[in-house]
């Protein structure tokens, strides 16, 4: 296109010329036959008219010859472009498909890394599954796009007796309504061979708010059922590879792969508790991730995903898992009893913000005793108020076993680790006193 506008000036220059002479040679030659009249001289206006007759030939013709030029360029330019055009549009008839198409490599086998982990998930994901609160319905919005609610997540086959194993806040619309165990709360869906998918009714058997935990029952036959393998959450290292399984945004099962980031991080669960021990991987978990396993590279769960740190709502490299020793202690708990039997002192103590206030920078503070309670019976003192009205601060609880206390928060993270019956020497600062004290935890009731 741009060779043939810059020659068209060319050519209109050369046809000019052309028509120039044309004319010249057509003035001389009627200029000669006009001079010529029975041997006399032609008259000068004759001569003149015949000149002028030149003059006006040679500008008619060039208008025409610039006209016919101009429009044989534009026929020509639209030629070249219908070709050009018509080229784009239909192809190259010339090129064969064998020349344009690139060699393509076999992908041959996977390295021993990637085989493991394809290894890995597809066999857990058969111990992984989809749960959904009964009491929520997908919402279609405008777009035509399903929007998942919150209680929609996932969970982990606990045994082949059909105890599934999530979050208690998946599960947490249907749990406000105080369901009594046996009361559906959810569908559970669980993959079956050859990629099937089938959906059973989600029965309660006991659910724990205070670590995020629920247990579900599912009738569903035990070759369908593929208990997830558990591992130990102490012998974990920052560092380490592991692998969240999981059911986001409603899809099928999907897998992430990061590494421990932390340990004995605490908790702010959905279920609006606070969860001591937690671990914290950069593995990406998203909202339906939830209630699924964390497995470190042998394929055994050290935790469930329960949680992220966000300011966007998506993952931002920042998740944490209730560890397995948490699980393993409150899921048969909740399997025998229906709800956690938690091994406590009966006492109330103090917020570590109001502690703090009160000038104590050390230790959980009693404010209240149960009467009758083992702490009761071994002496323990509760804050009280003076005849003055003065505050008489309590005793303060600073070590259990010679675990050092640094307050109530503490406290209860340490007492997780025991067992109603249990005995404990508590240590003990009392004024300027330091008593050890020995006496066996009860069950929580308070």
């Amino acid at each position: 296109m741009h060779y043939l506008a810059s020659a068209a000036p060319t050519t209109v220059a050369a046809a000019s010329a052309a028509a120039w002479r044309v004319g010249r040679r057509r003035l001389v030659v009627e200029c000669a036959v006009s001079g010529t009249n029975d041997g006399e001289p032609a008259p000068q206006r004759s001569m003149r008219a015949a000149c002028d007759l030149g003059e006006m030939s040679s500008k008619t013709f060039l208008l025409v010859s610039k006209r016919k030029l101009i429009a044989l360029c534009a026929f020509s330019v639209c030629l070249h472009s219908s070709r050009y055009f018509s080229a784009l549009a239909l192809g190259d008839p010339s090129v064969k498909i064998e020349d344009v198409t690139p060699k393509i490599f076999p992908s041959g086998p996977l390295f021993p890394t990637e085989n493991h982990i394809a290894e890995l998930f597809e066999i857990n994901t058969y111990s992984v599954v989809n749960i959904f609160d009964s009491t929520l319905r997908p919402q279609l919005n405008v777009t035509g796009v399903v929007e998942i609610p919150e209680g929609n997540g996932s969970g982990v086959v606990w045994d082949d007796s059909g105890h599934i194993v999530t979050n208690y806040h998946v599960v947490g619309s249907a749990l406000s309504k105080n369901p009594k165990p046996g009361d559906i709360v959810a569908r559970v869906t669980i993959l079956a061979a050859e990629g099937i998918q089938k959906s059973f009714e989600g029965k309660l058997v006991g659910a724990d708010r205070a670590k995020d935990l629920a247990v579900l029952k599912v009738e569903a036959p035990k070759d369908l059922l593929k208990p997830i393998n558990v591992g130990q959450s102490s012998a974990l290292r920052v560092g380490q590879q592991c692998l969240a399984i999981g059911n986001p945004f409603g899809f099928d099962h999907t897998l992430t792969v990061g590494v421990i980031s932390g340990l004995n991080r605490d908790i702010f669960s959905q279920a609006g508790v606070t969860i001591g021990g937690g671990i914290q991987t950069d593995a990406a978990i998203n909202p339906g991730n939830s209630g699924g396993p964390l497995l470190d590279s042998k394929g055994h769960m050290i935790g469930i995903n329960t949680a992220i740190f966000t300011q966007t709502g998506t993952s931002a490299g920042v998740g944490f898992a209730i560890p397995s020793s948490t699980v393993l202690k409150i899921t048969p708990q909740l399997i025998q009893f229906g709800k956690v039997r938690r091994a406590g002192l009966n006492v109330e103590f103090a917020p570590d913000l109001i502690a703090y206030q009160l000038n104590v920078r050390n230790g959980a503070l009693i404010l209240k005793v149960t009467g009758g309670s083992a702490a009761a019976k071994a002496g323990l003192t509760p804050t009280g108020r003076g005849f003055a009205g003065n505050i008489i601060l309590g005793d303060i609880i600073v070590a259990v076993d010679g675990k050092p206390i640094k307050g109530k928060s503490d406290l209860l993270r340490v007492l997780d680790d025991y067992n109603v019956g249990d005995q404990v020497t508590l240590t003990v600062q009392r004024g300027a006193e330091t008593l050890e004290l020995a006496l066996p935890l009860e069950e929580e009731s308070i």
